[in-house]
């Protein structure tokens, strides 16, 4: 098992553990022959997101050479444990613990299944 504790995903990207041989999810979710042929698309379960979109603090400094870090977020649609279906050639393809993963941009992603039974 991947400790995600210890992983940081940075900016508007998410780790997706990608499912292989995807007719149907979990959740009943269909995906058409023609896609999975071609490969454009894949599915799979977000493991880690990152903060979000960076936006300006608004805040003009005199002396820029001080540390000041608030930075803040717009943050992400996608939530951890949500299933994605993202845009294969957008993904970056990684290896933890011998699992493949995949990072992908937020941008990427075209739909997200939420199933709310699975956190109550």
């Amino acid at each position: 098992m991947i400790d995600t504790n210890k992983i940081i995903i940075v900016g508007d990207r998410v780790l997706i553990k990608p499912e292989t041989n995807l007719d149907k999810t979990n959740s009943g979710l269909y995906l058409p022959p023609g896609v999975q042929e071609k490969e454009q698309v894949q599915g799979g379960y977000i493991m880690k997101v990152g903060p979000g979109y960076p936006i300006a603090s608004g805040q003009t400094d005199d002396e820029p050479w001080k540390e000041k870090r608030d930075n803040n977020y717009i943050p992400l649609q996608a939530k951890e444990g949500d299933f994605a279906i993202f845009i294969r050639k957008e993904a970056i393809d990684i290896e933890l613990d011998k699992k493949k993963l995949v990072i992908v941009p937020q941008s990427a992603v075209l739909l997200l299944l939420r199933d709310e039974e699975l956190f109550n």
